[in-house]
């Protein structure tokens, strides 16, 4: 069963963060969210969020994906965070899957794993970000990295991270039941 890792930073944008962590948890993994600090997290539009575990109780390297949510604040958060970095940067280099939505290929910038790949963020960040390799389409993948726009792209994000790890089928029969059009 695939275990990942969701952090989450006063900020995030919630419908990112909650459709993630639903629509994975349909597929059957174990998804994990994880505060960097306190024990309530308020999200973009002020709603309130509360992680499963804070990040010092956790082995991040145990997990099989890192997916990080976008929303700016959340995602500067995450950010200035030193440890999320270094995470970024330990899952590529040992070939584990990190996913990145809105402005959370900032963070894969920051780690330094951009260089040479293909990735897809928000309109609203492209600037921050290298030209080369940078793409429109709603969901990017290049090996064992995924990025995805926004919020709107976030169902068929999470369905692309199921189809990539459980396979097409279940990705399809989890659409169909949640009415969404894959």
């Amino acid at each position: 069963m695939t275990q990942a890792l969701i952090p989450l930073a006063d900020g995030v944008e919630e419908m990112e963060a909650v459709i993630l962590i639903d629509v994975l948890r349909r597929a059957k993994w174990t998804v994990v969210t994880t505060g960097i600090a306190g024990e309530v997290v308020t999200a973009s539009r002020g709603t309130r969020l509360i992680p499963d575990r804070h990040w010092n109780v956790l082995k991040p390297m145990d997990f099989d994906m890192l997916v990080l949510p976008g929303g700016a604040d959340g995602v500067r958060a995450l950010r200035q965070f030193p440890p999320i970095v270094e995470l970024v940067k330990r899952f590529v280099a040992e070939n584990k899957w990190v996913a990145a939505v809105c402005a959370g290929p900032l963070i894969l910038l920051d780690a330094g794993v951009l260089s040479g790949r293909r990735f897809t963020a928000h309109p609203g960040v492209f600037d921050q970000l290298p030209a080369s390799g940078r793409s429109s389409e709603r969901v990017v993948v290049d090996g064992r990295l995924v990025t995805s726009r926004g919020p709107g792209a976030c169902f068929e994000f999470a369905l692309r991270l199921v189809s990539l790890l459980d396979g097409p089928d279940k990705a399809s029969a989890l659409a169909e039941a949640m009415l969404v059009k894959a």
